[in-house]
C-alpha cells in the first residue's frame, strides 16, 4: 500500500526561514500570518490530507468516475465524504478574499495546502483546484452582480468551477474554436458547442458547477481576437440565489485516460445553454489567461507533488528491500543482504529526487509569494519586480517542474524494480498521474515558446534582467562555508551560460525564428536549473548559519547542505550542454521535409 506523509517540517523551513513570511506583516493579508498561525495551518493541513485524502488515492484510481444513463457523474467511493470534510474545515478559503467569505491569508498558504492535496490525491485535488482559477477570473473581470452571485459560494466550496477551452479540432490555437454565443433579448447568450478534456466537468461533490466557457459571438473575428468568455452554470441561479432549472449543458462522455482516473475529465456538450458574458466582448482570452496562469502554477506544483509522493515511496522501498552487498563491504553483515539504499545507483536516484523535491518546493512557494507581492507589495517598484519575476518563471515552474516531476516519479518506480510495475504497489499511478501535467494547461513545448518567444523580449527584456540581477546579487555574497561557496560559484557559471544563450537568441532568432523554436526547450530547462540553483544557494546559506549557531536539528540542516552540493556537482553541470544545444540552431531540426520522416 503506498504511503504519504505531508512534509510539514520542510514546509515550515521554507515558510519561516527561507521566505520569512512573518517579516511581511506590514502588508495587507500578511498581518495575521504569524509563525504560530502558519505553523498550525501547516501541521493541521498535513494531518487532514494524511488521514482523510491520501487513503482514497489508490482506490479512487482503480474505481474511477462513472457516468450514469441520465448523464450524471459520480466520483469514486469516499470522495464526496472527504470533500465535505474539506469544506467543513474551510481549507479552500485560506487565501480567498475576505469580501467573499475567505480568510484572506497570503496566497502562499493556500498553495501549501494545494500541494499537500495533490501529493495525497491529485485527482481529488483537481476539483477544488480548478475552481480557484475560475474565482480569480470572475473576481478580476466579472461584473459586481456576477461577483455577488457566484463568488461567495465558490469561495466556500459549496459550488465548484471549471475552465472550458479545448475543442475536438483545436487545443492551443484557440482562435479556431467553433463554440457560438447567440445574444438573447434578456442580456444572456445561448451557448452551443462541444468542449473536450474538461477536468471536473461534472461530479457529485457540489450542487452546482460554474463553467467558464470560451465562445464567439456572431460576426466575431475568426482569430483569437474574436473570443469572449461566458459564465455557464450547471443550474441557473435565480435572483434570490436559489438554484433554478437545469441548464443546457451535459456530459457526452468521460474520457478514458492514462491517469488521474478519480477526476471526471469530460466531453461537455452545450446545447443552447444559458450563459452570461464575463468582461468585454472579444476580450475573453485576456480573462481566460487569468485562469490559465493560475492553473499553470498549479500544474507546476503537481509536478512537485507527484515527485514528492513517489520519492517517499521510493525511499521506503530502498530502506526495506534487501538485495546484494554494499560495494565497500557488507553494511549489515548479520543479514543475508543489505538494503538496496547502500547501492550508489539507488542513492543517485534518491539524491536526484530529494534535491528536486526540496528545491522545487522552495521555488513554488517563493513563486506563490511573488503572486502575493504582485498585488500587495509595499511600493509600485516592489509590485512590478514581483510581477516581472513570476511572469517570467511561470512557464518554467510549469514546464521544468513537470518534466522533472515525471522523471523523479519514473526513477522511484525504477528503484522498486519489477514490483514498481505491479499496480497494487501504487508506483505506476504516480508515473501515470505525473505524465498529464507535462501536457495540459499548455504542453511543455508551448511553455518553452512562451518563455523564449514572448517573456524574454517583453518590456525590453526587463524580467530576465531582473532575474540575472537577483542571482548575481546572491552569488556576490561570499561565505566561509565551502559548500555555500561551491554552490555560489556553480550558480554563477550556470547563470553565465544562460546569459550567453539569451544573447545568442537576440543575435540569431530575428533572422531565423526557427532558431528560437529549436532552442526554446533547452532554454526552459536551463532557466529551471538556474531557478532551483538560486533556491539551493539561499537554503545552503541558511543551513550553514543554523549549524554554526548550534541548531538543535543539525541533521536536517546537514542534509540541506548535502543536497545543495548535489545540485552544484550533478545538476549544474548540465548547463553547458544545454547552451551548446541552443547554439546549434535549427539546421538539423528542420533538415527533413515532412515526407522524409517516414521510415523507408
Amino acid at each position: 500500500m503506498p504511503v504519504y506523509t505531508a512534509p510539514t517540517r520542510d514546509t515550515r523551513f521554507v515558510i519561516n526561514e527561507l521566505l520569512k513570511l512573518e517579516s511581511y506583516g506590514n502588508l495587507p493579508g500578511f498581518e495575521t500570518a504569524t509563525q504560530d498561525v502558519t505553523d498550525a495551518i501547516i501541521e493541521e493541513a498535513g494531518r487532514f490530507v494524511n488521514e482523510v485524502v491520501a487513503p482514497l488515492n489508490l482506490s479512487g484510481d482503480k474505481e474511477g468516475c462513472t457516468r450514469h444513463a441520465d448523464g450524471s457523474v459520480t466520483t469514486p467511493a469516499g470522495f464526496k465524504e472527504a470533500y465535505k470534510q474539506y469544506i467543513d474545515g474551510a481549507w479552500g478559503t485560506l487565501a480567498a478574499p475576505e469580501a467573499y467569505g475567505g480568510q484572506g491569508l497570503p496566497h502562499v498558504m493556500g498553495f501549501t495546502m494545494e500541494c499537500y492535496l495533490a501529493s495525497a490525491n491529485q485527482a481529488f485535488a483537481m476539483y477544488p483546484g480548478l475552481a480557484n482559477g475560475a474565482i480569480s477570473a470572475i473576481r478580476e473581470k466579472g461584473s459586481p452582480e456576477q461577483q455577488a452571485m457566484y463568488l461567495p459560494k465558490m469561495v466556500s466550496g459549496e459550488w465548484l468551477g471549471t475552465m472550458n477551452l479545448t475543442e475536438p479540432h483545436c487545443g492551443t490555437d484557440l482562435g479556431l474554436i467553433r463554440t457560438r454565443a447567440e445574444p438573447k433579448a434578456d442580456g444572456s447568450y445561448a451557448i452551443t458547442g462541444t468542449k473536450i478534456f474538461i477536468s471536473a466537468g461534472d461530479h457529485d461533490l457540489t450542487e452546482n458547477i460554474i463553467h467558464l466557457v470560451l465562445a464567439k459571438t456572431p460576426g466575431a473575428p475568426e482569430s483569437s481576437k474574436g473570443i469572449s468568455l461566458f459564465i455557464v452554470p450547471k443550474f441557473i441561479v435565480n435572483a434570490d440565489g436559489a438554484l433554478g432549472e437545469k441548464n443546457g449543458v451535459s456530459v457526452g462522455s468521460i474520457e478514458e485516460k492514462m491517469g488521474i482516473h478519480g477526476n471526471a475529465t469530460c466531453v461537455m456538450n452545450y446545447d443552447g445553454a444559458k450563459g452570461w458574458m464575463v468582461g468585454e466582448e472579444h476580450k475573453g482570452l485576456a480573462a481566460m489567461f487569468i485562469m490559465m496562469n493560475a492553473a499553470r502554477l498549479g500544474v507546476g506544483m503537481q509536478g512537485l507533488a507527484q515527485a514528492e509522493v513517489a520519492y517517499q515511496n521510493g525511499l521506503a522501498y530502498a530502506l526495506d528491500r534487501r538485495q546484494g552487498r554494499a560495494l565497500t563491504g557488507p553494511a549489515e553483515p548479520q543479514e543475508r543482504a543489505d538494503p538496496i539504499i547502500v547501492h550508489p545507483d539507488v542513492r543517485r536516484m534518491l539524491m536526484d529526487g530529494k534535491t528536486f523535491v526540496e528545491g522545487m518546493r522552495a521555488l513554488c512557494l517563493w513563486g506563490a509569494l511573488q503572486v502575493d507581492l504582485t498585488h500587495k507589495g509595499a511600493t509600485e517598484a516592489d509590485r512590478q519586480e514581483a510581477d516581472d519575476l513570476i511572469s517570467l518563471l511561470t512557464p518554467v515552474i510549469k514546464g521544468y517542474g513537470t518534466d522533472m516531476g515525471y522523471k523523479v516519479a519514473t526513477d522511484m518506480q525504477q528503484i522498486w524494480g519489477g514490483h514498481g510495475y505491479i499496480a497494487e504497489n501504487g508506483m505506476d499511478q504516480f508515473v501515470r498521474d505525473a505524465r498529464i501535467a507535462m501536457i495540459y494547461e499548455g504542453a511543455n513545448g508551448v511553455q518553452a515558446m512562451d518563455l523564449a518567444g514572448r517573456k524574454l523580449a517583453l518590456n525590453g527584456g526587463r524580467a530576465v534582467q531582473r532575474l540575472f540581477a537577483l542571482v548575481d546579487g546572491e552569488c556576490a555574497e561570499t561565505s566561509a562555508d565551502e559548500t555555500v561557496q561551491l554552490v555560489s560559484d556553480r550558480l554563477s557559471k550556470v547563470t553565465g551560460e544562460m546569459k550567453a544563450a539569451t544573447m545568442w537568441f537576440m543575435q540569431n532568432a530575428m533572422a531565423n525564428p526557427n532558431n528560437l523554436g529549436a532552442g526554446a526547450y533547452p532554454y526552459m530547462t536551463l532557466t529551471g536549473i538556474v531557478s532551483l540553483g538560486l533556491m539551493w544557494l539561499r537554503m545552503a546559506k541558511i543551513a550553514s548559519a543554523a549549524i554554526a549557531n548550534g541548531a538543535e536539528d543539525k541533521a536536517f540542516y546537514e542534509a540541506k547542505l548535502a543536497c545543495a552540493r548535489h545540485w552544484a556537482t550533478r545538476h549544474a553541470t548540465e548547463a553547458g550542454a544545454l547552451r551548446r544545444e541552443i547554439e546549434a540552431g535549427s539546421e538539423t531540426v528542420m533538415a527533413l521535409s515532412a515526407d522524409q520522416f517516414a521510415i523507408a
